[in-house]
């Protein structure tokens, strides 16, 4: 079910799905526990992010000292979908705004959607002297434009206009939730201008063939992760979704199929998977699939044998092995190498079977499999 709404979801373009703060806050941290100096003097760009509403905004301004960012930058895009409803921003400290320190949907904020907006951040401080830095802090900020910024943008926002691309050039790091429907092109601008970034994909995107060759060369991999592999997103199109994924108590959409992806390093990465040997999986494994059967099956169209669970690949076998496209979330450099995958042709020249046809999953008999990561054991 989440699968097939989340697919809905891009082809309708309803690509405005919010994060929620406990997400983030779990991500950045598994890349602090790593390095915890990376993102010190740099600059954060939040590109596809209205500040108004944003977690990312959030998380990022009130750990500016902490985190010891140099700038935080976040553009929005017009108009916002869910324009006054997220954010616990003072409004009414910002110029031209109306607003109480704590939004509820159902109030009239007063803020005008017709521009996009741009926040820079270069300094936070407690301004009100009650001993803390909060958003109301970062408001009042703003309204006095002490070394910080607030400006509507000339165009819409959009993550490939000029202006965004200017503010991108000066930026480190980048960190947000992009449009699902263009996910590849937003990757490509990211490489294009060597950045690093932490950003949030449907985990289908991991075979598109823009996506997987940065993934089969180490150039981008999956990040911590959602926790217990689920996430929840605040969307305008809630209610479009069905039972089982849209939660009408906390208003919040549930999809399995949700991931981060990232160019920055984490501890979880290099841990390597804990495995049994192939006699072992046969005798032991927990799956009936496999538990019980003389060998593990061969490929008719590819030199590989199938493993339908990432828990059952087998240490003591060379081969290349298929394995579900979930086993890049367990995925160390250091264990396994990546050989390729069974969509779109991206296969090593130098391990291609004879038989081998593109654009054709993988053949037990005459039963196709599910789309599959090529990979065999590291030689030591």
């Amino acid at each position: 079910m989440a699968n097939k709404n989340l697919t809905n979801a891009k082809r309708a373009k309803n690509d405005e799905f919010y994060t929620q703060y406990g997400d983030i806050q779990k991500e950045i941290q598994a890349y602090l526990d790593f390095s915890p100096n990376v993102f010190r003097g740099k600059v954060v760009y939040c590109n596809c992010d209205d500040p108004f509403e944003s977690n990312f905004f959030r998380y990022f301004v009130l750990n500016f000292n902490k985190l010891g960012l140099k700038q935080l930058i976040t553009t929005s895009y017009k108009p916002s979908p869910i324009a006054n409803t997220e954010l616990v921003l003072q409004s009414s400290l910002l110029p031209g705004y109306e607003g109480s320190i704590v939004r509820k949907p159902s109030e009239s904020k007063g803020r005008p959607k017709i521009t996009a907006n741009k926040f820079i951040i270069n300094e936070v401080q407690d301004v009100d002297g009650d001993g803390e830095f909060n958003l109301k802090d970062v408001a009042k900020q703003l309204k006095a434009n002490k070394n910080n910024e607030w400006m509507p943008l000339e165009k819409d926002g959009d993550f490939r206009s000029p202006e965004c691309v200017k503010l991108l050039e000066q930026s480190d790091i980048i960190v947000t939730n992009p449009p699902f429907s263009l996910f590849r092109e937003y990757v490509k601008q990211l490489f294009d201008y060597n950045k690093k970034f932490v950003i949030i994909g449907n985990m289908n995107a991991i075979m598109y063939k823009e996506i997987f060759p940065l993934m089969k060369a180490d150039k981008m991999w999956l990040g911590n992760g959602f926790h217990a592999g689920n996430a929840y997103f605040s969307t305008p199109f809630a209610k479009e979704y069905g039972e089982g994924v849209y939660n009408p108590e906390t208003g919040l959409v549930k999809f399995r199929n949700v991931c981060w992806f990232t160019n920055l390093d984490h501890g979880r990465r290099h841990q390597p998977l804990p495995l049994m040997t192939m006699s072992e999986n046969l005798k032991y494994s927990k799956h009936k699939e496999i538990k019980g059967k003389k060998s593990y099956d061969k490929y008719d169209n590819y030199d590989a044998i199938e493993v339908s669970f990432t828990d059952a690949i087998p240490s003591d076998y060379d081969g290349v092995m298929g394995v579900p496209v979930s086993f890049l979330d367990k995925y160390s450099p250091e264990q396994f190498e990546i050989i390729g995958t069974s969509a779109n042709g991206l296969v090593s020249n130098e391990w291609k079977s004879p038989h081998f046809k593109k654009h054709n999953n993988p053949f037990i008999g005459k039963k196709p499999i599910f789309q599959r990561v090529l990979i065999r054991h590291r030689k030591k």
